[in-house]
């Protein structure tokens, strides 16, 4: 049962050679045994497409030559260990075929979500402070330490920045969410804290796709991953007979639209019956589109569960669904983490049995922002234009989550699908530094000049995960 706890402390960053150098060397084990510890499985192959590019700006970058941030697609939690393979043997195997010298370790700097501590234990802290990492509490409208430390480092810094620009991963390897301006305004900081320095150096931002294959797609495994969900949600597992396999994807999606909606009705009725929220059933035929009226019952549904959690918090429901979730998510930890209370020891068992009660209804709102968090990118045709095992299987993951989390676990294990392989593509390096004159003049201009390159860092990234 979740309970009260101090105020969630800043973690500095204490990088340390030797953690990174272990790390290193244990990256090829933790990558093959990520997703299937127990037998042999996983990610069993890292690509990377025009690694030439990074090599030259690390060269300028150890050359005193340039400052750079690095923004990478973010759809799963395997993203940082895949860049980390990619920085600890691609990058310097290609620099070594390119005649090029770079001073090892080669490495980044980066910045971490606070919740991550929360959710996998303080030992992750301690080993992303000592890998060079920043936490920030994403919720919070300006988190000083945070941008105080990584301002900082930016332009003095021994290692390049990486940021991912979506905030958090969305499960889709072919859908991009919309970017969080916080990596675009550091560069431009950056180039401001260099002026004021005196200092020459250059601010690039480098955008990077990464994209998740499988080397065989086992439709057999999607399938029993589907059936196990159809019956763990009360419908009837329907076999597919010798002839079906023949195409599975054309069998397989009607009844995964068929789960889909199932677990809408059921949600959707235990939101009027136990919130007392008005749902009213909504006719098919308003919609053309089969597929974009379940989209359509889903987006409100996510809206209805977010304003459930937001009247408890007195929050409003303003801004984009990422904005009320990360709001939903600061407010959820103040209750939680207490910034009024220095020691717990200090309250009273009648204080403390009121501040755990607190605790345990501030977590128990947090699911639904959760749920709502895992829909985010979910829209109505990503399997329908591109039916692939790939696509299945996110999707299936996606549900799999919401299923677990409504179940009571907080860090459900994905079911294994297959062997997997992974594609980096560094894409072309955009220069803050010349983008100065149209920021620094009004704040207005500022503000336009970080949405014009989220903007452009959007369509680059967008473009990373295309396949050629």
């Amino acid at each position: 049962m979740p309970k009260v706890h101090s105020r969630l402390e800043f973690i500095p960053q204490r990088f340390n050679d030797g953690v990174v150098k272990l790390v290193h060397l244990l990256l090829p084990l933790v990558l093959r045994f990520r997703t299937r510890p127990w037998l042999m499985g996983g990610i069993v192959r890292i690509d990377a497409v025009h690694t030439e590019r990074l090599v030259d700006l690390y060269q300028q970058f150890q050359g005193g030559k340039i400052r750079f941030l690095m923004g990478f697609r973010h759809a799963e939690v395997e993203d940082p260990l895949c860049l980390l393979y990619l920085m600890s043997r691609l990058l310097p195997q290609a620099a070594i075929q390119a005649g090029i010298k770079l001073q090892l370790p080669i490495h980044n700097h980066f910045i971490y979500d606070r919740g991550m501590t929360i959710w996998a234990g303080k030992w992750l802290g301690w080993l992303f402070s000592r890998g060079g990492g920043i936490p920030i509490h994403r919720g919070k409208p300006l988190d000083r330490a945070a941008l105080r430390e990584a301002r900082g480092l930016l332009i003095n810094g021994r290692f390049p920045f990486t940021i991912a620009p979506e905030g958090a991963t969305n499960g889709h390897g072919e859908t991009l969410s919309p970017l969080e301006p916080g990596l675009a305004q550091l560069g431009f900081w950056g180039v401001e804290d260099l002026n004021k320095a005196n200092r020459q150096e250059l601010v690039y931002i480098l955008p990077m796709g990464i994209r998740y294959y499988f080397v065989t797609p086992s439709w057999q495994k999607i399938e029993g991953l589907l059936g196990q969900l159809e019956s763990q949600s009360g419908l009837e597992v329907k076999q597919l007979s010798q002839e079906h396999w023949k195409n599975p994807a054309n069998y397989l999606y009607p009844r995964l639209l068929s789960l889909g909606e199932h677990l809408l009705t059921k949600i959707e009725e235990f939101y009027r019956r136990f919130y007392h929220q008005s749902l009213p059933k909504l006719n098919e035929d308003s919609s053309s589109n089969y597929n974009q009226f379940l989209a359509l019952r889903l987006q409100r549904l996510l809206d209805v569960a977010l304003k459930v959690a937001e009247n408890y918090f007195g929050l409003s429901s303003q801004g984009s669904i990422i904005d009320r979730c990360r709001r939903l998510e600061e407010a959820g930890w103040n209750y939680i983490y207490r910034e009024d209370i220095k020691d717990l020891k200090t309250l009273s068992a009648l204080d403390l049995g009121l501040a755990n009660w607190v605790a345990e209804e501030a977590d128990l709102r947090l699911k639904h922002m959760r749920m709502v968090e895992s829909f985010v990118a979910v829209s109505a045709n990503y399997i329908q234009e591109k039916p692939t095992a790939e696509r299945f299987a996110e999707t299936l993951w996606i549900l799999f989550d919401t299923i677990e989390r409504i179940k009571g676990k907080k860090m459900p294990r994905r079911p294994y699908l297959g062997k997997r392989w992974v594609k980096i593509t560094i894409g072309e390096p955009i220069c803050v530094t010349e983008r100065w004159e149209n920021y620094h003049n009004s704040r207005q201009q500022a503000k336009q000049a970080v949405n014009q390159l989220t903007e452009d860092l959007q369509i680059a990234l967008e473009k990373l995960i295309v396949d050629e």
